[in-house]
């Protein structure tokens, strides 16, 4: 998968198609190096317009059927600020 920072308010987004997304679930997963690295390239061109800060790649894994990061530092900030439960993404949300 794809992410990056937008700007304007620092949340996380995730590549899909030609955009981006606040959730991991709706981010694209690349079948292979070759698509991965035609995303971040696109991203990286994206740049001059300040709206997302540093693209970059990281590897998730299918678990019963959910898209799952595979380092911890994904998985934490696929939940969202690690500062108050009651904020961020994980604000209503019983799975990150």
């Amino acid at each position: 998968m794809l992410t990056a920072n937008r700007l304007r308010d620092g949340d996380v987004l995730y590549r899909k198609g030609s955009g981006w997304v606040p959730m991991l679930a709706d981010g694209d997963v690349y079948a292979d190096l070759a698509s991965a690295d035609a995303a971040l390239a696109a991203a990286n061109a994206e740049l001059a317009r300040n709206e997302v800060v540093a693209p970059y790649l990281f590897e998730v894994r299918e678990v019963n059927g959910k898209v799952t990061p595979v380092k911890e530092r994904e998985i934490i900030r696929a939940a969202g600020p690690t500062v108050h439960p009651h904020t961020g993404k994980q604000a209503g949300q019983f799975h990150a």
